[in-house]
């Protein structure tokens, strides 16, 4: 384990700074500084994101108390999550953190507030609906399609001549011809396109 990570020592149920081995103990320190304390090698465990954040709050909250708070937090908790309208647990778990403020635990307050945004995530996660709308695909009239031939002929590379977009197939047969006439070329690579639009379908009830 590296020191500096922060573990869980369940004998003491508190999250510390790992910070080595003194004989057969781990050296925990407190976060956000403190006296160590010793603790078992073999209970401890990494401590996990809510853990970490409660730890960093409740540091937060007894520098706040020593009139030591620093201009730059230990942990950016954010904004405290909202109860979602009707949702009994929710009102629960704001009523439990409302209560915990009044009395002025810190700790207890950011147990709800964990709890109620793991909630949230879980139970009232934003829900995309979708409409199916049918469209028909066709072809735009008032644009004319376009044909156009490119010469591939030549062994080590393809001529790259061009017939240009023309507005209708013979244009372009009557340009290969021309062009099979003057170079002895024969293979063409031939393109069309033509511009389409969606048009929305009505369905009937």
């Amino acid at each position: 384990m590296e020191p500096g990570t922060l573990v869980y020592d369940p004998r003491t149920r508190r999250v510390g700074e790992y910070r080595g081995v003194a004989g057969p103990c781990a050296m925990l320190r407190p976060v956000g500084g403190g006296r160590e304390w010793q603790a078992d090698p073999a209970l401890i465990r990494a401590a996990t994101a809510e853990e970490k954040l409660s730890a960093g709050v409740r540091a937060a909250n007894d520098r706040s108390r020593d009139g030591v708070l620093t201009a730059s937090p230990l942990v950016d908790v954010g904004p405290p999550p909202e109860p979602v309208a009707g949702c009994a647990t929710c009102a629960g778990l704001a009523e439990r953190r409302a209560h915990a403020r009044a009395a002025g635990d810190g700790s207890a307050e950011t147990d709800a507030d964990v709890l109620l945004d793991r909630h949230r995530r879980r139970e009232h996660r934003a829900r995309r609906l979708f409409r199916f709308v049918p469209f028909a695909i066709v072809q735009d009239p008032t644009a004319l399609p376009e044909y156009q031939a490119h010469c591939v002929s030549g062994d080590d590379a393809d001529c790259g001549a061009t017939s240009g977009p023309c507005v209708a197939p013979g244009d372009v047969e009557e340009w290969q011809r021309g062009h099979t006439r003057d170079t002895g070329h024969t293979r063409y690579r031939r393109c069309f396109a033509d511009y389409a639009v969606l048009e929305r379908v009505e369905l009937r009830s």
